[in-house]
């Protein structure tokens, strides 16, 4: 690990350094509401529309009320719907508010709201989690990997994961491919942390260019 790596991880927790969850205004515990915040943002940030406006599509449906299982389900669907808009989420905003209103229903119904159950059936197996979140309506293999990006904050036997989209900004960076070596440069703000940014990194050049320029 060279010096100027330690210097471009610095830099980019530093300027750019916070979860999308926390962005979205989740205080993420292992506890059922956070998680299942967590769960609806990583499948609005899943589609094909800017990582802000999910965010505020995410906060726009917790500030009207939506922020639990038994909420998201019991709020009409034109709510849910309107509460996307609102958050500015309108391309996606009938079939998503569809999706989510199925998937509260599910999680009620195979898990009581509570997706600790599906970290308890897993049994710190990976593919098992990633199977038991695909479950839910509208969640695909980008939107697990959100999940556990941001979860292995407090679902540590997932440490480290950095997803695909990490990866390549980390690669846009200079900074190692590798998981373990990621971790390390993360230091005590952790692989969340560390992932969220490098993410930013990836989907906007300015984030990449502003970090190389201050660490040099």
């Amino acid at each position: 690990m060279s010096a100027s790596q330690s210097a471009v991880a610095a830099t980019l927790l530093d300027r750019h350094g916070t979860t999308y969850a926390r962005e979205a205004g989740i205080t993420l515990k292992d506890t059922p509401q956070p998680l299942y915040q967590l769960l609806v943002l990583s499948s609005l940030l899943s589609a094909r529309i800017r990582a802000s406006v999910a965010v505020d599509a995410a906060r726009a449906l917790f500030h009207d009320g939506m922020r639990n299982p038994r909420a998201m389900a019991d709020a009409s669907w034109q709510n849910r719907v309107d509460a996307l808009g609102e958050g500015g989420y309108r391309r996606y905003d009938e079939r998503t508010a569809t999706q989510l209103g199925d998937g509260a229903e599910l999680l009620l119904e195979e898990h009581r709201g509570d997706l600790r159950r599906v970290r308890e059936e897993a049994h710190g197996d990976e593919k098992a989690v990633v199977s038991g979140l695909r479950e839910t309506p509208g969640m695909g293999p980008t939107g697990a990997d959100i999940f556990l990006r941001e979860a292995q904050a407090v679902w540590p036997e997932f440490a480290p994961h950095f997803d695909g989209k990490a990866l390549r900004g980390a690669e846009r960076l200079g900074l190692p491919q590798d998981p373990e070596r990621l971790e390390r440069l993360a230091g005590d703000a952790g692989p969340a942390v560390l992932a969220a940014a490098l993410v930013r990194a990836a989907l906007r050049k300015k984030v990449a260019d502003d970090v190389l320029e201050h660490a040099g």
